[in-house]
């Protein structure tokens, strides 16, 4: 068969962050599919692609099927929730029947009814310590698939954060591989190249031209923390009057990753759902007296400034916007794995 073109669709597309760097790097996506409603309007309003609320486990492979034009090469991208996997879940909650659990099996169903020439998945690196990815493996090496996995950290493909994904790549055409890394340590791109050109607002304010661009209030005790505060130092740098009951324990005298702020020139910390709140990690604005605003975590999400997160006929749910920029793929990420895909589709 000779194939004219490339087409993917995505599943788990969220708000699109993969969806839009597999747009970026030339890879066509045909639809992407999630169950949560909420993603709709800002997956199809950036992307200008359909979105499709539907629960992975009971779609069937004629729902995604159609989306594939005669003659393309099928692409078929998903990444599944990461809490079952994560390194918390790990540690305190190794609970069988989590239906999260379920997705991937789910994957492998939908990869065995399509059979796609290549399948891209991207996850927390712990998955790999975890049953179901064994099982999807088992199914891709079954069906004659060439499989490429692999831990990569991020900023060395351009991401603005320090965050290490799990990425694999899986083809019938023959062996496949990301591309070479981007990025050297004397070249990460910073926090200060992400957001250092936002205009500057309080805690609690927001931009008078980007809705998005809002942080969270802060609390007196917590306002008193971050004047006190230094780029890339710990609670350690406070009074004793500031230092939170649970950290004066034996316990907790060592974790100091919360609490803090980012550095200009370094990669920020791994963007989470809970970006937005001071406490909840390294997420202090590295010299303004608040947490991050939801434009900059989406920045350090490498999407593109103008990217649209809220219907403009809606007011801004800030929690839920949160949500959506801290659970997306990065965009640099989808972008890096495309142009992986393209560049193996060259070649064979």
């Amino acid at each position: 068969m000779r194939f004219t073109d490339i087409s993917a669709v995505d599943l788990f597309c969220g708000v699109g962050g993969l969806t839009h760097g597999f747009i970026r790097s030339g890879v066509g996506v045909s639809a992407g599919f999630d169950i949560d409603n909420s993603c709709e309007y800002v997956y199809e309003i950036n992307n200008n692609t359909r979105f499709f609320a539907a629960d992975i486990s009971k779609i069937t492979t004629h729902d995604i099927a159609r989306f594939y034009p005669e003659g393309h090469i099928k692409v078929l991208a998903g990444c599944a929730p990461c809490q079952p996997f994560s390194a918390y879940s790990y540690r305190y909650d190794k609970k069988p029947d989590d239906q999260r659990w379920s997705l991937l099996k789910s994957f492998a169903r939908i990869i065995r009814g399509i059979e796609p020439e290549i399948v891209s998945m991207e996850n927390v690196p712990l998955l790999k310590k975890h049953a179901p990815f064994a099982e999807l493996l088992r199914v891709l090496e079954k069906m004659r698939y060439y499989v490429n996995y692999q831990n990569i950290r991020c900023e060395t493909y351009g991401v603005p954060q320090k965050r290490t994904r799990l990425v694999l790549l899986a083809s019938r055409l023959g062996k496949i591989d990301l591309i070479p890394s981007t990025h050297e340590p004397n070249d990460y791109v910073t926090v200060r190249d992400s957001i250092g050109d936002l205009e500057k607002i309080d805690d609690g304010g927001c931009s008078e031209t980007d809705p998005l661009h809002r942080a969270q209030k802060l609390r007196p005790l917590n306002k008193k923390r971050i004047m006190k505060s230094v780029p890339g130092g710990t609670w350690h740098d406070w009074g004793d009057d500031l230092i939170c009951p649970c950290h004066k324990k034996k316990t907790g005298s060592s974790y100091a990753a919360v609490y803090g702020r980012m550095s200009w020139d370094l990669p920020s910390p791994t963007i989470t759902t809970q970006f937005f709140n001071y406490g909840s990690g390294r997420f202090g604005h590295p010299d303004q007296d608040r947490a991050l605003s939801l434009r900059e975590g989406a920045n350090l999400q490498s999407f593109p400034h103008d990217y649209i997160f809220t219907d403009p006929r809606k007011p801004v749910l800030f929690k839920e916007c949160a949500t959506h920029i801290g659970n997306a793929v990065p965009v640099r990420l989808g972008e890096i794995i495309g142009l992986s895909i393209k560049e193996h589709c060259e070649v064979v």
